[in-house]
């Protein structure tokens, strides 16, 4: 047998038979939604736009469009996190956009290869993959940063810091990861 409810716990709306969804601060009428998938979609869109216009030949050293690539999945993911209010949510944005941001990136990386290689990466994979892994290592580096200023009034400080700091880390990781 059910136990009766108590009509205190459920809210007038159930009561009646109506369910009445609640009010969604982050929906997409917001700008900061806008923003946040702004953010997470900045490295992907670059990667179609370079991959698909100009892909690269040779996968021996960086190009213009791997630096671009690290660079905006870094920038991105800072501005993800600083659409979130308090610490613990920015840094996990922060991350999270450059996850998404990375793992997007290389799988267009990967469709965009138009030949299979045996023992070898396709140039555009090789591109796609450094520039993620360095866009990572950028977003990894912002987090603590965007963590700290989250409490900041202004948004531009929540922006520009760990866009900078991932910024940097991503320019000194790129010729790591090509260097032999």
């Amino acid at each position: 047998m059910n136990a009766p409810q108590d009509d205190d716990l459920v809210p007038v709306s159930v009561r009646l038979g109506q369910v009445v969804p609640p009010d969604d601060p982050e929906d997409w009428t917001q700008p900061l939604t806008w923003a946040a998938a702004a953010g997470m979609l900045a490295a992907p869109a670059v990667a179609v736009a370079w991959l698909v216009v100009a892909a690269p030949a040779q996968a021996q050293r960086p190009e213009p469009g791997t630096w671009v690539l690290a660079v905006a999945l870094a920038t991105g993911a800072a501005l993800t996190g600083a659409t979130q209010q308090g610490a613990l949510r920015a840094a996990t944005a922060t991350i999270a956009a450059g996850l998404f941001g990375a793992l997007a990136s290389v799988i267009v990386g990967l469709i965009t290869a138009g030949e299979r290689q045996v023992g070898s990466f396709s140039p555009t994979l090789a591109h796609a993959f450094v520039a993620a892994v360095a866009g990572l290592a950028g977003a990894v580096a912002a987090a603590p940063l965007a963590a700290r200023l989250a409490s900041a009034g202004s948004r531009v400080p929540r922006i520009l810091g760990p866009a900078a700091v991932g910024v940097g880390v991503s320019l000194l990781v790129v010729p790591l990861l090509f260097a032999r």
